[in-house]
């Protein structure tokens, strides 16, 4: 009877003791997982997942387009003088042309019909040429310079090849303006020291076409004068100061 009751009492106490036991043990258990992020952070972060914060903002906004380039008024007034300078390499190239004339001219045969051309004198050739090579140079240049205006990216390497080119062709202009106004002032004066005669109190219409072919590719000349002051002043404009 005693050892009975002996038995009892010890699982009374067993099963009253068993509780603790569990209570300690998720004791021990929520203090190591609070430990866990100051005992090894780097391993405790990379089991969690965390919300992305790339998710949670708002997506940025697009960059606003970048504003048009503003259309350069030199290459405005560019293409405005180029034209110009087509019209009069043009009106000089047709003008000597027609300025073919035949006179009836005393000799010693008789009188007989003489032509008077602007082939029979090369220098006069040689302006037709020049005049021909400048006119073309125009139409090139005039379609470059818009094709700048619609798109201005190569503008600054477009007018350093403008100020370069304008220069040669000023000088050739220049030349062919010269020998014209040296056969054309031989024409109307004459020269005694030669013994070459004048011919325009015959030829009057060939000098008259003569004189004016040279007076236009004068202007001509000064237009591309003003075609190169202006790519300087551009470029100039360009330089930081």
């Amino acid at each position: 009877m005693y050892d009975l009751i002996i038995s009892l009492s010890i699982r009374g106490l067993i099963n009253k003791s068993a509780p603790t036991t569990m209570t300690e043990e998720r004791f021990e258990l929520l203090q190591n997982d609070r430990l866990a992020p100051q005992r090894n952070p780097r391993s405790w972060s990379s089991s969690r997942k965390w919300p992305s914060s790339r998710s949670a903002s708002p997506e940025a906004p697009a960059p606003p387009p970048e504003p048009a380039q503003p259309t350069d008024k030199c290459f405005v007034v560019d293409v405005a003088l180029r034209v110009l300078f087509f019209a009069a390499t043009v009106t000089a190239v047709v003008v000597m042309v027609t300025s073919n004339q035949t006179k009836v001219v005393p000799g010693l045969g008789g009188p007989a019909p003489v032509e008077a051309k602007f082939k029979n004198s090369p220098a006069l050739v040689y302006f037709v040429v020049a005049l021909s090579v400048a006119c073309l140079y125009s139409i090139i240049t005039a379609l470059a310079s818009i094709s700048v205006i619609l798109t201005p990216i190569f503008a600054t390497s477009f007018k350093l090849f403008f100020l370069l080119s304008d220069v040669v062709m000023l000088g050739i202009v220049a030349s062919a303006t010269g020998t014209a106004g040296t056969v054309a002032y031989i024409g109307l004066k004459g020269n005694s020291h030669t013994n070459w005669g004048k011919v325009c109190n015959v030829y009057d219409k060939f000098c008259r076409h003569i004189g004016s072919a040279t007076a236009v590719s004068l202007f001509a000349a000064v237009v591309l004068v003003f075609l190169i002051a202006l790519s300087v002043l551009s470029i100039h404009k360009k330089i930081p100061k």
